[in-house]
Formats: structure tokens, C-alpha cells, sequence
């Protein structure tokens, strides 16, 4: 996304293959039973520009991502979001560095996402099928 000829923010996916670092590997992998199948596709972070922070541009990425994988074939979309809800969180814990997060649960949720196990205290895997 821009804002005139300034990039503010954009969301980073691609097939599993090509993403294949998570946050809480161990867990991650501990969760799948044998009969899970890894996801075709992974939504590993976003990038906002710190003077557009909440103002939706994370948002409006993850509206655009399940939209362009459908656009290459569709299948299974899966992410990593912490769940922020019911405490305080500063968005230098939500911000890795100054510009990437994994984004929220409730975000993810909004758009259709659902939960399907946690990953740790606050992460969870969540997913998605688009066609």
C-alpha cells in the first residue's frame, strides 16, 4: 500500500515451502498429529510504517493476501497472530524491531480466519481455505 510514492505497508505471504521459518517451531510441529497436513500457503508478517500504525493498513493487507492466493490457486492459508485480547501489549512487543508483526487474532478472525491451536501463552495457529 502507499500513501503518493511512500510504501506504508504490505503483508508477506507464500507457500509453505518458501516460508517455511515460524515463530514457536517446536510447538508448532508438536501440534501436528501426523494427519494435518502442512497449509499450502503461510501469512508470515506484515510491515506498517510506524506513522500509519492503526489506522487499518494491516488490515486492508490481509483483505488483499487470501485474495491474490486465490487469484494463484487457492488452499489452505495459516498464520501465526498473537491474541492481544484482555491485556495490555506494547507495540513494541506487537512490532518485531520497527516495522514487522506477525498481527492479532482478532484481525485474523475478521477476516474469516478461524483458530485451530494454540502455539504457546499467546499464539495461535489460525487458518483459512480460499478458492
Amino acid at each position: 500500500m502507499y500513501d503518493g510514492p511512500t510504501c506504508v505497508g504490505w503483508c508477506q505471504f507464500g507457500p509453505t515451502a518458501e516460508l517455511p521459518r515460524i515463530k514457536h517451531r517446536r510447538a508448532y510441529l508438536d501440534g501436528l498429529d501426523g494427519l494435518d497436513a502442512l497449509p499450502d500457503w503461510r501469512i508470515t508478517c506484515f510491515f506498517v510504517d510506524r506513522t500509519h500504525r492503526r489506522s487499518g493498513i494491516a488490515s486492508t493487507a490481509l483483505d488483499g493476501a487470501p485474495r491474490e492466493i486465490a487469484r494463484l490457486g487457492g488452499g489452505t492459508v495459516e498464520s501465526c497472530p498473537e491474541d492481544v485480547e484482555g491485556r495490555s501489549v506494547s507495540a513494541s512487543f506487537l512490532y518485531n524491531g520497527t516495522v514487522l508483526y506477525n498481527g492479532t487474532v482478532r484481525m485474523f478472525e475478521s477476516h474469516g480466519f478461524r483458530r485451530t491451536r494454540r502455539l504457546g501463552k499467546h499464539h495461535w495457529v489460525v487458518s483459512k481455505v480460499v478458492s
